[in-house]
């Protein structure tokens, strides 16, 4: 197994009536990535891991269900979509793992973060398309992300992975990944902003075409 089970459970807020059903999914590798629904929780629920606790023990959880999310043939538009169902459908979240640990999770999904963890998840699928041959294999013919999301993200993907194969590099100048974002985007986001994307496109080269030995 790549991940630890974990659970999902979704209730219905107190004020709606009590015989409405309750939407509750019990999720572990086997059986995430069933639904398209399942596959956006369990990206969000790791999203949110890197955010609260930071990239070191959870970015490699987040690439790995991103990769995966690809393989399966998903979109993000589609992801996207998903997430803001469950955003818009009164569903309280409580997320956690079947561990015994509880992330304490019990909240509205948002717009923004639900956007970020998209764009997140579009730069991995970016990343593997900048990729010199094929290394993941994707059981769809559709393409994972918008043509306007590759047009603004493929130059700073590809600037990354060509520093990464040609060069064996493991970092880039964030002052040039902020000059290719005023050229695509209009704007430069903040520096740390644009390291962590950085980071999110590196980590993910590494996990799908590693160039040096694994310690």
């Amino acid at each position: 197994m790549l991940w630890e089970s974990y659970t999902f459970t979704c209730r219905f807020n107190s004020t709606q009536k009590a015989a409405q059903p309750c939407y509750k999914v019990h999720a572990s590798i086997d059986d995430e990535f069933h639904s398209p629904r399942n596959i956006a929780l369990g990206l969000h629920w790791r999203y949110r891991q890197v955010v609260e606790h930071g990239f070191s023990n959870n970015l490699k959880e987040f690439i790995n269900a991103g990769v995966t999310a690809y393989a399966v043939g998903c979109t993000a538009e589609g992801l996207r979509r998903e997430l803001l169902s469950v955003r818009d459908s009164d569903l309280e979240l409580d997320i956690g793992l079947s561990a015994g640990y509880i992330s304490g999770l019990k909240s509205k999904l948002t717009s923004e973060e639900i956007e970020e963890c998209i764009l997140w998840l579009s730069i991995i699928f970016i990343t593997i398309l900048c990729t010199p041959q094929p290394t993941v294999v994707r059981w769809s013919s559709v393409l994972p992300v918008s043509a306007d999301t590759q047009l603004q993200w493929r130059g700073f993907c590809a600037l990354i992975a060509n520093a990464y194969y040609i060069r064996g590099m493991a970092w880039f100048s964030v002052k040039t990944l902020q000059l290719e974002q005023v050229a695509v985007l209009g704007y430069a986001e903040e520096p740390a902003i644009v390291a962590d994307r950085m980071r999110l496109v590196f980590a993910t080269l590494e996990a799908i075409s590693p160039q040096w030995p694994r310690s």
